[in-house]
């Protein structure tokens, strides 16, 4: 078939995806509400209107934007991107990775990965902004409408589920997505009420000016109860930064949060002159707290369904909750189509993602207390292992992630 816009749109699929006879429920005519206008909202919004689905976003602002810095898009998330014809879209706009360098605080690399021998080379660096601005535009080429200044305040699961707005206006549909992020409405609904708890971390990011002509690498500076992650954004003329400390005192679980540069120049002042020099450059930080939620029990009910970070929020030491929400999108597609109703689709469809989305958080979680090695002894002798590892078996050291990246949830083989 033709493309039905720039992006690639239905001569973006894939031969084969999709390919399966469709033998009861069709997803051409569903009237879908997603509820969020994030990367996971939108993704799935393109998916299901390529499908022939009638898909409205309603999002909560004033416009489709991006409040986050940089996000890493590894091979399991630019599969999916590249079934929904947007591969050209970010390939335009985003640095493709390289090499990662993990480093000691003092100064000193311990250990490089050269992302350029996975078996799929797929791995950018893209500004949020422009992850959102991509899928929104894909997402209208492809028929979705898109409403702002949409606050959802209660969702009532059902044959005909609906929403009701601040407004007090209601709209029902044959299937709501909650893609509405940590404080889901969605999920509280489905789960009742979940406590989560302050992890003792703390986190700032930040955008500087790339000055010293830093190429396609990601940075992880390490060090005691603390770590620092760097990567270039855009054409190369931006640093992404994201510092993580810590401490117990709480913060508020927020991404509009901002701090003094000074404090995050403070927390790291021991570090080694190349991060302090990077960290100078920072004039304007926000700072978050890290809270671990747990997976949600019920990822549907009553023909609505969460994604993304509505059902699972990860810590972002693995680089993976854009990528996870690009999996779920798929996935949530991949389980309706041909499914015999909306509710076993969704099931589905928790099926499908639960058991992953578990182990890449455990996986994410796990990562922390590797950077913050805390006993000097011990520290050394992690950093000789990964040393001597990196140079007798570079490969296995990078294959290691092997189970999180080659993973194509578009290949139904």
């Amino acid at each position: 078939s033709q493309s039905i816009d720039e992006f690639g749109g239905r001569r973006g699929f894939r031969s084969g995806v999709f390919r399966h006879k469709r033998r009861h429920m069709d997803i051409a005519g569903l009237k879908v509400l997603v509820i969020g206008g994030g990367i996971g909202g939108l993704a799935v919004s393109r998916a299901l209107a390529l499908r022939g689905a009638d898909v409205t976003v309603l999002e909560q602002a004033p416009e489709i934007a991006e409040v986050g810095a940089g996000i890493q898009v590894s091979p399991n998330g630019f599969a999916v991107l590249r079934s929904l014809g947007l591969d050209g879209a970010l390939r335009t706009c985003s640095v493709r990775g390289e090499t990662i360098s993990l480093r000691d605080y003092r100064g000193g690399e311990v250990l490089q990965l050269d992302l350029r021998r996975l078996a799929r080379r797929d791995y950018f660096f893209v500004h949020r902004a422009d992850m959102i601005d991509l899928l929104a535009k894909g997402a209208r080429a492809a028929g979705v409408r898109i409403r702002l200044l949409q606050r959802v305040t209660a969702i009532e699961p059902g044959r005909t589920p609906r929403v009701t707005l601040q407004t007090g206006d209601t709209r029902e549909a044959d299937l709501i997505i909650g893609a509405d992020g940590l404080h889901s409405v969605l999920r509280g609904t489905l789960n009742g009420a979940e406590a989560p708890f302050f992890t003792g971390q703390v986190a700032w990011r930040a955008l500087v000016p790339n000055t010293e002509g830093r190429g396609a690498q990601v940075q992880v500076h390490m060090g005691p109860g603390r770590h620092v992650v760097s990567y270039p954004l855009r054409d190369g003329s931006l640093l992404n930064l994201v510092a993580v400390r810590e401490q117990r005192d709480w913060v508020a679980e927020s991404w509009t949060q901002e701090d003094d540069p000074a404090n995050l120049r403070a927390a790291f002042s021991d570090f080694g002159p190349d991060l302090r020099a990077l960290l100078e450059r920072v004039e304007t930080v926000r700072q978050w707290g890290l809270f671990r939620h747990p997976v949600a029990r019920n990822w549907h009910g009553g023909n609505c369904a969460l994604l993304g970070d509505a059902a699972h929020p990860t810590l972002p030491f693995l680089a993976q909750g854009a990528c996870m929400a690009l999996e779920d999108a798929w996935g949530l597609v991949r389980a309706l189509d041909g499914a015999d109703g909306v509710e076993s689709g969704l099931a589905a469809y928790q099926g499908l993602r639960a058991g992953r989305a578990r182990r890449v958080i455990d996986a994410a979680s796990a990562n922390a207390w590797k950077y913050h090695l805390r006993f000097g002894p011990l520290r050394m002798a992690a950093h000789g292992a990964l040393r001597l590892g990196g140079a007798l078996m570079p490969d296995r050291m990078l294959h290691q992630f092997d189970w999180l990246y080659d993973y194509d949830i578009t290949d139904e083989r």
